[in-house]
């Protein structure tokens, strides 16, 4: 198949130079004798050897006579030699321009990040490109305005967390476009209440979690991210809709089994509860979050509620109190949860982080 695609030469390759070799390789021939013969001065004739003057119609007619070389073929050189100059003056004007928007680009995005992650490779007309998918922008321009105008449009910023915007916003960004590139199954809001039951039991044999856990979430239709943490994006989840399912993102920030099934559970709850109705929206959920609005509200208690049911929490109150690690543990194993669940439900709904335990806690 043929190509189309032009190929810039690094400089612009101009005739004289092939005059040069000519008297280079005639040993009765110099600039002086063909000067002469050419009827102009030898000033001239060096202006043109230097690429300071053009090969003309009448010096190519008289070029052929002298070296044996057609009229039509110094003409062509000539020609070729004006159209790459200025493709060589539109790719530096291109280059510079590109240097310039990547020093813009370098103010609003981590790019080391990004390096690290191999979504950029050290050529700029490339990464430009590659950011621009990614922030889903058309200008460079569009990406300023996005940032300036959506930074704060799906997470609540806490004035005791220490919060990069720029970071945050190439995490959403990121987590939004890795989502797109994931292809999952069909999703159903009906089928949300079976899916809970199948991650509480991922959850309690804790092996293999985070990729169980994937699994059983594509087989519903949740779209599920990891997406490496930037420096001061205290993120715990991010839920959205992407194309035609809904989306998951965490960071892992914590090994912790309690943590991951909360957020987890904590996300479905935004997709069952808010984004049913509105495909629009997205929920950045930060660690040690204040002043919970409603929805955040109302996802916590969907989490608590599929992963330790009230009636189960009732009886715990009603009939095992105190609790120790052996009660923990034989309720876990009678009721099919987590005893670092239920730890951790125990810890919150008491206030008893001090409690000294042995249960482990870590994620496997």
């Amino acid at each position: 198949m043929e190509t189309n695609k032009v190929l810039t030469p690094v400089q612009a390759t101009h005739p004289g130079v092939l005059i040069k070799d000519e008297l280079d390789a005639i040993p009765d021939l110099n600039q002086r004798i063909l000067a002469k013969e050419l009827d102009v001065q030898p000033s001239f004739l060096n202006e043109i050897i230097k690429g300071k003057r053009p090969v003309t119609a009448d010096i190519a007619i008289l070029l052929e006579k002298i070296l044996g070389i057609s009229a039509d073929y110094w003409m062509k050189f000539q020609s070729q030699y004006e159209i790459d100059k200025a493709r060589v003056k539109q790719k530096n004007i291109k280059k510079v321009r590109n240097i310039e928007l990547w020093s813009i680009i370098k103010e609003y995005v981590p790019v080391r990040y990004f390096k690290k992650h191999k979504y950029l490779n050290d050529d700029i007309e490339s990464d430009i490109k590659t950011i621009k998918n990614i922030y889903e922008v058309e200008t460079i321009d569009s990406l300023v305005t996005s940032f300036s105008k959506d930074k704060f449009a799906y997470y609540r910023k806490s004035d005791k967390l220490k919060i990069d915007e720029k970071n945050m916003f190439a995490w959403s960004s990121l987590a939004q476009y890795e989502a797109k590139n994931q292809k999952t199954n069909t999703f159903n809001f009906d089928n949300l209440n079976q899916l809970c039951i199948n991650l509480n039991n991922i959850f309690y044999e804790n092996s293999g979690t985070p990729e169980k856990v994937k699994a059983v979430l594509n087989q519903f239709g949740i779209k599920m991210l990891l997406i490496d943490k930037l420096e001061k994006t205290p993120i715990d989840g991010f839920s959205f809709w992407s194309e035609k399912n809904p989306s998951i993102a965490l960071t892992l920030r914590y090994n912790r089994i309690d943590n991951f099934a909360f957020t987890i559970l904590h996300e479905i709850g935004h997709i069952d509860l808010h984004l049913r109705n509105d495909k629009d929206r997205k929920f950045m959920d930060l660690t040690r979050k204040q002043n919970l609005d409603k929805c955040e509200t109302e996802a916590d208690n969907y989490a608590q509620q599929k992963l330790i049911s009230k009636d189960i929490w009732q009886d715990i109150l009603d009939n095992h109190l105190p609790l120790n690690d052996e009660k923990i543990k034989a309720l876990g194993d009678k009721h099919k949860i987590n005893p670092a669940i239920l730890l951790g439900r125990v810890c919150y709904e008491m206030d008893y982080y001090a409690m000294k335990t042995t249960i482990d806690k870590k994620m496997k």
